[in-house]
């Protein structure tokens, strides 16, 4: 009976995320883009929960993987390197234009390979310590995005790159197949997918993906490891377990969604710019974890959503408040002090998070 009704709940729950974007679309398309935005971030929430709930290593830099992992494809998808250098010009004229089967494992490996580099120098460093140097680590690779348009012009600066192709699906130009361009809308039955809605449906499948590989390393022996660590990490150590490559891994395979968001964000601005990556960003991913509960996969999906998406639904309330005050309150102010406001009364009323994880903190039972 059990079973059943957990088969039950799982496919009232896949039908309900399928029929969610059909149902915002009909109030229009800023509320699927809220959906899409919310996915966005539940991804860079299950990376950085492998960094600060499972190993316990609190990152403060982790907007720079979501950040090379969107300049990445914006290099990749962009007319840039063929408007600046000549050589690429010669060889791509009309640019690069990746498949998305390319740009995935790329953009994973890349931050990754930033993450291990960015572990390496912090493996003795602990609690505030490695905060403050995750933090400039995120602010250094902000400033060089933002400063690498002279003497050669590789990022084109605070302009940002644009004209970012969107994602195309089973393209195959070569046997003249277009595929799905999911920057265009899509009539399906005579039913229209806006462009929105087809980016929700590519992001729920990575985020699915990407919760079942976070759920599985959580129950294998490395999971345990990064647990033990996070607990305790002498006796750890004590027990046999080589912390160093362990935390060396934390922060590579967290790095790992964070390259992977970043790349679907770029695809889904068609726009990419360094403001987008300031230390703000890496604060609320950090939030969001903390928020939903440390560790805990479904707490951590949770405040993602709801930080995600709070911001815009308090748009709506910011505006009539700002309309009874005589303009003296600036709605973008106000927004602001309602979401701060609204995560101190949450957090006083669960310290551990709105969903923590039952094991954390549990006590053995003592003999009588």
């Amino acid at each position: 009976m059990t079973q059943t009704k957990k088969t039950i709940g799982w496919t009232v729950g896949m039908v309900a995320l399928l029929a969610l974007p059909l149902v915002l679309q009909s109030f229009g398309n800023a509320w699927v883009r809220i959906a899409d935005i919310a996915l966005l971030y539940v991804l860079l929430a299950i990376g950085l929960n492998i960094v600060v709930g499972y190993a316990g290593l609190l990152d403060l830099g982790y907007v720079a993987f979501y950040a090379m992992g969107a300049y990445l494809f914006g290099l990749m998808a962009s007319p840039h390197l063929s408007e600046t250098f000549e050589a690429f010009r010669a060889a791509f004229p009309n640019g690069l234009h990746v498949s998305l089967w390319l740009v995935i494992p790329l953009a994973a490996a890349l931050a990754g390979v930033l993450g291990v580099l960015l572990g390496a120098p912090t493996l003795k460093l602990r609690g505030d310590y490695l905060a403050i140097v995750t933090l400039g680590f995120g602010e250094i690779i902000r400033v060089f995005l933002n400063n690498l348009d002279s003497p050669v012009n590789i990022t084109n600066g605070p302009k940002g790159l644009g004209g970012i192709d969107s994602i195309r699906l089973f393209s195959f130009p070569s046997l003249g197949i277009e595929g799905i361009n999911l920057g265009r809308p899509l009539n399906l039955f005579g039913y229209q997918l806006s462009s929105v809605t087809l980016y929700y449906y590519l992001f729920l499948a990575i985020v699915l993906v990407s919760v079942l590989i976070s759920y599985r390393l959580e129950l294998s022996r490395i999971g345990r490891a990064w647990m033990a660590i996070r607990e305790d990490e002498i006796a750890a150590k004590a027990m046999g377990i080589n912390t160093r490559n362990m935390k060396l891994l934390a922060f590579g395979m967290g790095a790992t969604f964070g390259g992977v968001a970043g790349s679907m964000f770029s695809a889904f601005q068609g726009f990419v710019s360094p403001e987008s990556f300031s230390l703000m960003e890496s604060v609320m991913i950090v939030a969001m974890v903390v928020l939903g509960g440390l560790g805990h996969l479904p707490g951590v999906i949770l405040g993602a959503v709801l930080l995600a998406a709070l911001p815009e639904v308090l748009r709506y309330v910011a505006g009539p408040l700002h309309q009874l005050t005589g303009g003296r309150l600036d709605a973008a102010i106000l927004r602001q002090l309602l979401i701060a406001l609204a995560m101190i009364v949450i957090m006083l009323l669960r310290p551990r998070g709105l969903w923590p994880s039952p094991e954390h903190g549990k006590s053995l039972p003592q003999k009588v």
